[in-house]
């Protein structure tokens, strides 16, 4: 993973972040954000990814129910947050939309994904 400030102002810094070939995104940005001492901060991301494990909050039954995309798939939009959880370590919260081949799309809480462009 690779990462520079692009912008530092006013107390808040602006990152540009590329995750390489092969690299869990969760796990990654999670490795970065207690490097930079990351809180309360907003994600967006757009790429690929050669599989994903997507995640649904069934309100009754009050679990998620996880969907995995085990192929290819274009990163239409990744849009979340980092957050300080309550033992003080980051936690990544985001949802994403997948492009698959055919221009159908899949989308949910990202649970976890593996980089491929």
């Amino acid at each position: 993973m690779r990462h520079r400030l692009l912008v530092k102002s006013g107390g808040r810094r602006t990152y540009a972040v590329t995750l390489e070939m092969g690299e869990e995104v969760i796990a990654s940005l999670t490795a970065l954000a207690i490097d930079l001492k990351l809180a309360a901060s907003s994600i967006t991301a757009v790429g690929g990814f050669e599989r994903a494990h997507l995640g649904y909050f069934d309100f009754k039954a009050r679990t998620f129910l996880q969907n995995d995309v085990d192929e290819q798939v274009e990163l239409l939009s990744l849009v979340g947050n980092i957050a300080e959880s309550e033992d003080g370590t980051p936690k990544i919260h985001a949802h994403v939309v997948l492009g698959r081949f055919d221009a159908t799309t899949r989308g949910g809480h990202l649970v976890e994904a593996v980089v491929r462009p």
